[in-house]
């Protein structure tokens, strides 16, 4: 059952948008982790595509979840340490995206580290945004 804000805005939504990023920011990891084996341009292609994509829905998420902190039906800090998670997640994968603008050979190590932080962060928010939620509905 998803309970909604005032305004009819599901609550899960920004989270529910957010985590369709998980699998791009996995798929640039191992995109990432399979030219560091192989020294296939390719898959350095392939990792600069989906973390831009992954981008996308991420700043997509960012907006809705702003809008829906700022609405007065949410309360306390959760909503904006989720707000700052999403920010974080959307820094470090702009910051992997330039890494990845260099040539191939010139992303590596850095652009790995880079792909398995932002997974890992992307990781904490879908958690922090999904728990977060279910307390909500709990009450």
């Amino acid at each position: 059952m998803t309970t909604r804000l005032s305004h009819g805005v599901p609550r899960r939504g920004p989270a529910v948008l957010f985590a369709t990023s998980l699998p791009l920011f996995l798929g640039t990891w191992l995109s990432d982790w399979a030219y560091s084996n192989t020294f296939n341009i390719q898959w350095s292609n392939f990792a600069s595509w989906l973390n831009a994509g992954a981008l996308v829905i991420v700043g997509l998420a960012l907006a809705w979840s702003l809008v829906s902190a700022l609405l007065p039906a949410s309360s306390g800090r959760r909503p904006w340490i989720f707000v700052a998670v999403v920010v974080g997640v959307f820094v470090l994968g702009f910051i992997n995206a330039l890494v990845h603008a260099k040539d191939a050979w010139a992303t590596m190590p850095a652009g790995l580290i880079l792909s398995v932080l932002v997974f890992l962060l992307a990781c904490a928010a879908v958690w922090l945004g999904f728990s977060a939620r279910k307390r909500e509905v709990a009450r």
